[in-house]
């Protein structure tokens, strides 16, 4: 834990607003951490803006952010085995990845579910599919209150997954929906969207340092 609150620490040094969040956002890495350790995955939903940042979380928890991740003996060994002749060319460029899945991204999905059913429901679907006991939801909404993404946390509670807010001031519906809400000290969309960024970065760049500092 100390390693992970000095990592945070660190990166929202730099924003001052956010002193107050700096427990939270170790307590978020930590969640995240956990899961890690458990062999569980991470979800992350949002809209807009916040479906983007889902994207941009994915990316730097599938591959290496501040840290390299060189795959383990055991992986190569097995890789070498497959690739033979073309180790040579893949050897180095693979790295170990923590996973998350987005589930802004899959459009088939998504535009046949909205079309064909709810598109207040097609998080929440997907949460379903995708998500397994002590599995971590993150929600993003700057209001706290987008339909679709309050319906993937409570499906995601019903079923034992653990839930990341992350919101603007005021929290609302998620504030008292998740096991975790983190929010940011703005109201306008764009100034929350922001801090969401920093303190995202924040949460990944602990995660990443606990398991690859080596």
């Amino acid at each position: 834990m100390d390693q992970v609150k000095r990592v945070i620490v660190s990166m929202l040094g730099n924003v001052p607003e956010l002193s107050p969040l700096v427990d939270g956002t170790v307590l978020c890495a930590q969640m995240i951490i956990d899961c890690y350790n458990k062999g569980k995955k991470v979800l992350l939903c949002g809209n807009g803006g916040s479906s983007a940042d889902c994207d941009h979380i994915v990316g730097e928890l599938m591959k290496g952010f501040m840290k390299k991740r060189p795959l383990t003996k055991e992986q190569e060994d097995l890789l070498k085995d497959r690739f033979k002749d073309q180790w040579e060319n893949v050897k180095g460029k693979l790295q170990q990845g923590l996973p998350a899945i987005s589930l802004c991204v899959h459009h088939g999905l998504i535009t046949a579910f909205c079309n064909d059913v709810d598109p207040d429901l097609v998080y929440a679907q997907q949460v379903l599919g995708y998500g397994n006991e002590e599995d971590v939801l993150i929600a993003l909404s700057t209001s706290g209150n987008s339909v679709n993404v309050v319906n993937a946390v409570k499906t995601a509670k019903a079923f034992g997954l653990k839930v990341i807010g992350f919101t603007g001031r005021s929290g609302g519906m998620l504030k008292e929906l998740c096991d975790l809400c983190l929010c940011a000290p703005a109201d306008d969309t764009y100034r929350v969207q922001e801090y969401h960024l920093s303190i995202y970065h924040a949460v990944c760049a602990a995660v990443e340092a606990y398991f690859f500092e080596k």
